[in-house]
């Protein structure tokens, strides 16, 4: 951890508290910044990172009292080696140990140590989403190319049951006319047996009526001789 002592230190100590309320507020636009993150690794050990916030006063001791020796920058990553009351002694990279507000460390990586990680999520996430898009348009091709075929097997299964029903209104009909020319043909029939048997039978009679009588002339004949 390199530290850079500020310009500010050699003000006013009345003009401190100002900003330090600028960094607070800073500090909490950070905050507000990191809300929504999809998963963020947890600190191990006893890792720590600065706030996001422009930069942050370290002094040399756990209270107000002591001197500003330098600054921090936002996302650093520092390690916690003891807490006292509100502020947090830290060591740097560089070995340094200074004390820093117990406010001002995070337990997650800051946002420039994290936005790699963010891209690589949002090109993994997006990667995810085109294969399910693309396994999506698939499966809706094939349901529509199912319901293409389907619907034209309908409209043949129907053309079909149309032709069919045509053909049987044409038997039915050609049926009907068949049954009419076979019951006039039974009448026919049934008038000339009427006819051959009326005339058999009128025959039939007429020679009951001659030949008796045929009969009876013979006899009478044959009394003369």
């Amino acid at each position: 951890m390199s530290l850079s002592r500020p310009v500010s230190a050699s003000l006013p100590s009345s003009l401190l508290p100002g900003a330090r309320r600028r960094l607070l507020s800073a500090g909490l636009l950070g905050t507000l910044l990191t809300v929504g993150v999809v998963a963020q690794a947890q600190a191990e050990g006893k890792d720590r990172w600065v706030n996001d916030t422009l930069s942050t006063y370290v002094r040399s001791g756990p209270t107000d009292g002591y001197r500003i020796v330098g600054t921090l920058k936002s996302g650093q990553k520092v390690e916690l080696l003891t807490t006292q009351g509100d502020y947090s002694q830290v060591r740097g990279n560089a070995g340094d140990t200074v004390w820093i507000p117990s406010a001002d460390l995070q337990e997650v990586p800051g946002q420039a140590e994290r936005l790699p990680q963010l891209t690589q999520q949002v090109a993994d996430l997006s990667a995810q989403l085109k294969t399910i898009d693309d396994d999506w348009k698939t499966k809706v091709q094939g349901m529509q190319e199912t319901l293409d075929s389907r619907k034209k097997l309908v409209d043949e299964l129907e053309a079909r049951t149309k032709d069919l029903n045509a053909q049987l209104t044409d038997a039915q009909s050609e049926l009907r006319s068949t049954q009419a020319k076979l019951g006039d043909e039974n009448n026919q029939v049934l008038m000339r047996y009427m006819v051959y048997g009326g005339s058999i039978a009128g025959a039939g009679l007429l020679l009951g009526l001659i030949l008796p009588a045929l009969t009876r002339g013979r006899k009478r004949n044959d009394r003369w001789f």
